[in-house]
């Protein structure tokens, strides 16, 4: 969908990723493909949606970039309330009993969803408060769930024949894993941790569950983690091939527009 600004043509796209433990935006300038603003927002603990709505009201009091004309607006949810579907067995019409097995549904929910690749449906539930938000401040604007931008750009790579490769997406306290064999989708799960073994321990459990021998599949990493973390670190003696996802995204940084680590904004900077 597009956003209201239809007057002229700015060419300039905003991304937002909202969960409940923090907010990233970031706005490229489709003319230049030049990343030229970004702002990054990590919540001491976990908020609600009304508490994150209350954030995101003050960051736009506080930032004048983000009052800027934008034609392209598109929001991320990052959260644990989704399910994937198989295209061919999914009923729009029954939607929220996807969900119900794997989360608490209130009646005021409204249930989301997005086709992947003509195959896969990731039925979910946004936060309806910050949608309204959106559709207030923007008309009409594209949204989607963070899982879906990551199996979609994953399941884009060239496709190899070496075997299964898992890709463990890392937030703040919770990661995604994505484990893709001969370009094909073999699981997609999300997973809550409190401490580095808590992480190794759904990594290890999925390999096992999966049949998977950590001698032989290869382990990609991405989002907030990096060599120096103690789950790096854990899961390095444990697995043999880890690595980091490599060069993802065409795009240069205005100064003082780049995050720390470009892989720390993946699904943000995927989602342009």
């Amino acid at each position: 969908m597009e956003t209201a600004n239809k007057e002229k043509n700015i060419n300039k796209k905003l991304s937002i990723q909202v969960s409940l433990n923090g907010l990233s935006f970031c706005i490229l300038d489709k003319e230049t493909n030049e990343i030229c603003y970004f702002k990054k927002i990590n919540f001491e603990k976990q908020l609600d949606p009304i508490k994150v709505l209350a954030k995101i009201e003050v960051t736009y009091e506080q930032e004048d970039e983000l009052n800027q004309q934008v034609d392209e607006v598109v929001v991320i949810y990052t959260n644990p309330l989704f399910s994937l579907v198989p295209e061919k067995l999914f009923d729009e019409d029954n939607a929220a009993s996807y969900l119900k097995f794997n989360t608490r549904i209130l009646k005021t929910d409204f249930i989301a969803f997005d086709n992947i690749n003509e195959e896969i449906v990731n039925v979910y539930i946004p936060y309806t408060n910050i949608t309204n938000y959106f559709f207030d401040r923007y008309g009409e604007f594209e949204y989607m769930h963070g899982m879906s931008i990551l199996i979609e750009s994953l399941l884009s790579l060239p496709k190899e024949v070496s075997g299964p490769k898992a890709y463990l997406h890392v937030h703040d306290k919770f990661y995604e894993l994505v484990i893709i064999e001969n370009g094909k989708l073999i699981f997609a799960n999300s997973f809550e941790y409190d401490t580095k073994e808590d992480f190794l321990y759904y990594l290890l459990f999925t390999a096992e569950q999966l049949k998977l021998d950590p001698e032989k599949f290869d382990l990609i990493m991405m989002g907030e983690i990096k060599k120096e973390s103690e789950e790096y670190k854990m899961a390095w003696d444990y697995v043999k091939n880890i690595s980091f996802m490599g060069p993802f995204h065409p795009y240069s940084f205005k100064k003082m527009a780049k995050p720390e680590e470009d892989l720390s904004e993946y699904l943000l900077i995927k989602s342009l």
